[in-house]
């Protein structure tokens, strides 16, 4: 950030060179567009800086942000200041502009994308809800499928049962002929592994990867296509794989868990959009040649407007931004009873039901119940349970199955928007405790955006796990999902660091820091099932317009936990002010740790010197006898040795300490000594 007088140099400057007033601005009316074009082309001006390149610097920027610039563009304007012999204060300012605009910039192209993405499930939905020939139905699923995962080629096989292989029906983005012809045996190159195993596969280059049986024609016509990274997908009805759905690059790219997820829920609900053709071109048929069924064909025809009315309604909600309650509302009232969604942690007995349902990708009778698992992949979501309903016919079962599609594609769409805030309240932690230069403007915009306040008073508190046996990878995950929902369930702020995790939140006085931080350990410690120590520092009065106090803070609450460990009572929560004299430590600066530190060394700092020369435990058997109330026989007792050892170690510590080490004042500065060795690793001592 520039300083004072680099921001006069800025405001001098620019008067000079543009007669504008104080932090640039001038009478002169502003004119906004009438409208904006899309791009701005890579050789076009920076407009707003004939002149004043650098006193217009954040108009400037604003405008190319608004004319969806790319990104060379934004260094002209420091480059035109630059020339125009700006003085260092008015190019450090046009800068540090830029780097903000291409943060910013940065921020929308990661939000067009998503929108993009969900933009793409929501009009896949909508397309198939209306489509009803088989033909056209495949067309659409390989469209969507390259549209949502903006890859160069999309392509769909089939399986023969027949023949025993799988064959390309329809492509998109394909120019090689050889490759649109292409047949795979079971088990032959990726698609052949899908269809064969039911499984998802991808690689980032094909052509070199070694988990699959490569043959000359199939790998003849990948290298026609120009084809390089391949993600692979199964279609399956039940536990049968009817076909494969691919995504194709035709340059290296890695295709993450979440690719294959959304790859997957699309298409599962494109095998039941195909399986849903086919069942009303066999309607129609039906109604052709049997006359004799005119009846059973009008009661199935009836089901099946049925299924596609619930689908539109469904179809209808996704559109409309709604959640889960709405789709079970809409199930409860399209096919009767009651509906439920079962969480995957719930206990109800349906679990094994569920897994079942997850298996072999149907609805499951359980009693007069039915349930439907929902699912993204191999990833369970929980499940969709409809009560007193035990005559459902298969038209109105697949229905149950859409409605737990619509329902994971619901779950997965929630999920990435949460994680996306978790990550940006993550972010604003982050600054706080890093930069605590941060303007207390900019701070204050950024928790307005995430209805956090920091201009009340607010307490740090950092959580790690207490077992070390414990301390996994996943559980890691587990304290930062459930500390992140914490946090914004108390409109507070939380991010993963050191090993554990940092929550900013509001302090309530009423509560008090101990009772907070002592809440907070059962909570995490219950969702991660594994004890979990909290630390909370003293209240820092207004993160916002004193950020440097967020920092203090997190090292004070540091301080609490590793206390607590040395003290033997992990899994805890406690504040500095539960440490009795040990707080005042805490709670102080580097001199006061340096103080306590020498009055170790002159109470018993002879003790401790002789166990380092010697190898002997003299430190823990003074302990161990103040801590058993100066009697030698508990003393042996608690250390597991004879009562003549003790005594043996207690006459050398009074030849070290001088023998009135046991009268009241001594014993008293001695066990404050021991006190602060044990926690002086805490304290940042020796």
């Amino acid at each position: 950030m520039p300083d004072d007088q680099t921001h006069e140099q800025v405001q001098e400057w620019t008067r000079r060179h543009t007669g504008a007033g104080p932090l640039g601005r001038t009478d002169a009316p502003v004119s906004i567009p009438a409208s904006i074009p899309a791009s701005v082309p890579a050789s076009a001006p920076a407009e707003g800086f004939a002149g004043c390149p650098a006193g217009c610097a954040s108009a400037a920027y604003l405008e190319l942000l608004a004319n969806s610039a790319p990104a060379d563009a934004y260094e002209r304007p420091v480059l035109r200041a630059r020339a125009d012999g700006a003085p260092p204060g008015v190019l450090a300012a046009a800068e540090h502009a830029r780097l903000l605009a291409l943060r910013v910039r940065a921020e929308l192209e990661d939000r067009r994308r998503r929108e993009a993405e969900l933009s793409a499930l929501f009009a896949t939905a909508h397309d198939l809800a209306g489509l009803r020939d088989i033909d056209e139905v495949l067309r659409a699923i390989v469209r969507r499928a390259r549209s949502l995962l903006g890859t160069d080629a999309a392509y769909l096989t089939l399986n023969d049962a027949a023949v025993g292989d799988t064959f390309m029906r329809v492509t998109d983005g394909s120019v090689s002929a050889r490759f649109q012809a292409l047949r795979l045996g079971m088990g032959e190159g990726l698609g052949g592994l899908v269809a064969q195993t039911a499984r998802p596969y991808a690689t980032d280059d094909y052509l070199r990867d070694p988990r699959f049986r490569h043959t000359t024609t199939i790998d003849s016509g990948v290298r026609d296509e120009g084809l390089v990274a391949i993600l692979g997908v199964p279609l399956r009805l039940g536990s049968r794989v009817i076909g494969v759905l691919f995504a194709a690059d035709r340059r290296l790219r890695v295709f993450d868990q979440q690719h294959i997820a959304l790859l997957s829920s699309f298409a599962a609900h494109a095998a039941v959009a195909i399986d849903t053709a086919d069942l009303l071109a066999e309607t129609r048929s039906a109604l052709t040649d049997l006359e004799a069924a005119n009846a059973t064909a009008r009661e199935r025809s009836a089901a099946v407007e049925r299924a596609a009315e619930i689908h539109d309604r469904l179809t209808e909600l996704v559109l409309r931004g709604g959640g889960v309650p709405g789709v079970l509302e809409t199930v409860a009232e399209v096919l009767g009873g009651a509906a439920e969604f079962l969480e995957p942690s719930s206990g109800d007995g349906a679990l094994a039901v569920v897994e079942r349902s997850r298996a072999e990708g149907r609805a499951v009778r359980y009693g007069d119940d039915w349930v439907a698992a929902v699912s993204a992949g191999d990833e369970p979501l929980g499940a969709i349970r409809l009560r007193d309903r035990p005559g459902l016919d298969p038209a109105d079962r697949r229905t149950l199955e859409r409605a737990a599609m619509v329902t994971a594609l619901l779950r997965l769409a929630r999920r990435s928007a949460n994680e996306a805030e978790q990550r940006v309240r993550g972010e604003l932690l982050d600054d706080l405790l890093d930069a605590p230069g941060r303007a207390p403007r900019l701070l204050r915009e950024r928790a307005a955006r995430l209805h956090a306040d920091l201009d009340t008073p607010h307490i740090i508190l950092t959580a790690r796990i207490t077992d070390d046996s414990a301390d996994t990878p996943a559980a890691r995950q587990r304290l930062w999902t459930a500390a992140a929902h914490l946090a914004t369930t108390e409109q507070g702020l939380a991010v993963a660091r050191d090993g554990g995790a940092v929550l900013l939140l509001p302090h309530r006085p009423a509560d008090g820091t101990g009772v907070t931080a002592s809440g907070m350990a059962r909570r995490l410690g219950e969702a991660v099932r594994s004890p979990v120590t909290v630390g909370a520092s003293t209240p820092v009065p207004a993160p916002a317009a004193r950020p440097e106090g967020v920092a203090a803070a997190y090292a004070e609450a540091r301080r609490c936990l590793e206390v607590l460990h040395a003290l033997g009572r992990g899994g805890e929560g406690a504040a500095a002010d539960e440490f009795g004299f040990v707080g005042l430590l805490l709670t102080g600066t580097g001199g006061g740790t340096r103080a306590a530190g020498r009055f170790v060394s002159r109470t018993i700092g002879p003790v401790v010197a002789y166990d380092a020369r010697r190898g002997t435990d003299l430190v823990a058997t003074l302990d161990a006898y103040f801590r058993c109330g100066m009697s030698p026989a508990r003393t042996k007792d608690d250390l597991h040795v004879h009562v003549n050892t003790v005594a043996q170690r207690l006459d050398r510590v009074g030849r070290l300490l001088g023998t009135d080490w046991q009268s009241p004042a001594r014993a008293l500065e001695i066990q404050l000594a021991l006190r602060l060795h044990r926690i002086s690793p805490a304290l940042g001592g020796e």
